[in-house]
């Protein structure tokens, strides 16, 4: 294999289409790639393979136990970190199979590049062994998609996938090599020396006027409030810290999206909490009641804006994001600014100088938000006998907040309860399946994240139906060692169908109860890892010191109470002030109302 050294500059020698994939990757500085080999690409782990002989583990590959798990692994670790994750896998059902993480990370707009093999170029269209039209099937879901047709083109298409899948608003691109394209020579180019014909070049510097409208209307606002997103945590850790300053400038409140958690510190006293479905009492009304609202990096998702019609009803609103596709998609709004969250809000900052503004008088306005917050929105009915989930997750926080934890979640009541007890001052550690919600995420994507940060604390929450749908991936971290920490939530239901059905469908339970669940401590035993289990709070705080303590995988099964419903929640269909919290009187009849012309 023709090869160079690491740190040694490109340059165009022959390599088979095989070894060009390795080069490139190797040149974009891709350290960890998530994959699953099959026939269709075996050239390309044949190339894998020498380059390790010579090399050693330049590029690290991580043997998954199904190509979902590879993506979701992928996702962990871009979001973790902000590097682009790399998947490979082979035609037919490893494409299909991918197919999920990719829509999961198109939705949620995180930065990964999946290399599928495909049947050699003379067998496409005629139903050869493990063909599908992996381009046709994931058009729609990818931000974009590539065929080769020829080796030459495959330095260019590599290098431009990286640049489309990390720049503007990140999301999947897939590359579709068949197998006589990885056989065939080319010549390789470099990064630099590739010419790149896509033209995609995204706006990221915000219109200055918009900016300076945009600062006035919030140095004239009496009830202001920042709505941050998942956008603030892409644009990077300076995103983050400019929302900070601005807050503090300005003394406007803060709240998230699910995706944005840890953008905005929850220790900070602008802090409100998480806006939406199952978001904090006092953020929702302060949504609902605000003049001017800030929308930074999110995209007026129906999980925050319930009622279209009934959303911010008095409130003039702007809308900062990198795709100029999201502004007025789902809210018309006043101003909208295109551009990259920390580069807007970086000018946000400087025209609040500029025009030298003071930070209004809000006294009124967080009177009322701490009226809201005295409501208590997430408070339960404690319980000395049974471990209530709530306290199962402020336990688990309390017990590692010291320490460098990264949270992962698996989709269900176990990821609202995480959301809103679980608590970030940072961002890039929480990483949840947001647009999608995707059963199965959190595990694999522990795995990501626990290779991204290998002595970190990377903990998944989960619930026991959703962790099933990918537990085979506790092989990939026991062979890995990777000491990923699995908390299960048990309550032995398809917790938020289940609540759904008691609350909006006469309680019946189609299908929702798990009748045949394992014995999660006898599948650790037998995964090699290790296996606990809590089910009465007093034990509760030392089996959770004796899991994050483990130098080993572990998966913990707790115990908790089985018909908990997940509070406050806006029923569908209803404004952000019409919240039911869990003391509410008749929330059976409540919702019943509304929601049998709306489910």
């Amino acid at each position: 294999m023709t090869t160079q050294t690491k740190d040694a500059p490109a340059t165009a020698r022959t390599m088979t289409g095989a070894e060009i994939v390795i080069q490139a990757l190797i040149d974009q500085k891709v350290e960890v790639i998530f994959g699953y080999p099959g026939g269709a690409v075996l050239p390309i782990y044949d190339a894998l393979y020498q380059d390790t002989d010579k090399h050693g583990d330049r590029l690290r590959h991580i043997l998954v136990r199904h190509e979902q798990g590879a993506t979701h692994a992928a996702e962990g670790y871009a979001r973790s970190t902000g590097k682009p994750g790399v998947v490979l896998v082979t035609s037919g059902p490893g494409a299909t199979n991918a197919i999920t993480g990719i829509v999961d990370a198109l939705m949620d707009s995180i930065p990964l590049v999946v290399f599928t093999g495909q049947v050699p170029t003379h067998l496409i269209g005629s139903d050869a062994f493990q063909e599908a039209d992996t381009i046709g099937i994931t058009r729609s879901c990818t931000k974009h998609n590539y065929l080769v047709k020829n080796a030459a083109d495959l330095p260019r298409i590599i290098h431009e996938a990286f640049h489309i899948a990390t720049s503007g608003r990140p999301g999947p691109v897939l590359i579709d090599i068949p197998k006589d394209i990885q056989f065939a020579t080319a010549e390789y180019q470099g990064p630099t020396e590739v010419t790149q014909i896509h033209g995609y070049a995204p706006r990221t510097k915000g219109d200055a006027g918009k900016i300076a409208d945009a600062v006035k209307m919030i140095a004239e606002a009496k009830q202001p409030l920042f709505y941050s997103g998942g956008g603030v945590i892409n644009s990077g850790p300076k995103a983050a810290e400019a929302l900070r300053e601005l807050a503090k400038m300005t003394g406007v409140p803060v709240t998230s999206t699910l995706m944005g958690l840890g953008a905005f510190p929850a220790s900070n006293p602008n802090w409100l909490g998480m806006v939406g479905m199952h978001g904090a009492y006092e953020s929702n009304h302060a949504m609902h009641d605000c003049d001017v609202m800030v929308c930074i990096g999110a995209r007026f998702d129906d999980r925050v804006t319930g009622k279209l019609t009934a959303f911010a009803p008095n409130s003039k609103k702007i809308h900062i994001d990198i795709d100029p596709s999201s502004i007025n998609k789902n809210v018309r709004v006043d101003v909208g600014i295109v551009g990259d969250c920390g580069s807007v809000l970086t000018d946000m900052i400087a025209a609040w100088k500029a025009a030298r503004y003071e930070a209004a008088d809000l006294r009124g306005w967080w009177k009322k938000i701490y009226e809201w917050r005295a409501k208590k929105g997430f408070s339960y009915k404690p319980s000395d006998t049974v471990i209530k989930p709530q306290h199962a997750i402020q336990r688990l926080y309390e017990l590692t907040k010291d320490r460098d934890v990264y949270i992962t979640t698996e989709v269900g009541q176990h990821q609202m309860w995480a959301a809103q007890h679980f608590h970030f001052d940072k961002p890039n550690h929480w990483m949840t399946s947001g647009g999608l919600g995707t059963m199965g995420y959190g595990l694999p994507a522990a795995v990501g994240v626990q290779l991204a940060h290998p002595k970190a604390l990377v903990i998944d929450i989960a619930g026991e139906a959703s962790v099933q749908m990918t537990m085979q991936e506790m092989s990939t971290a026991v062979q890995f060692n990777l000491p990923i920490k699995i908390f299960i939530l048990n309550n032995e239901w398809m917790g938020m169908v289940r609540q759904w059905q008691e609350l909006l469908h006469g309680e019946r339970y189609s299908h929702s109860y798990s009748d045949s669940l394992p014995d999660f401590v006898k599948m650790a035993e037998a995964f090699g890892c290790v296996g606990i289990r809590a089910e009465t709070p007093d034990e509760l705080d030392e089996k959770i010191l004796q899991m994050i303590n483990s130098d080993r995988p572990v998966i913990f099964d707790c115990k908790v109470e089985k018909a908990e419903n997940c509070f406050p929640m806006i029923p569908s269909g209803k404004a952000h002030n019409e919240m039911l919290l869990a003391d509410s009187v008749d929330i059976g009849n409540a919702i019943d109302a509304a929601g049998k012309k709306l489910v």
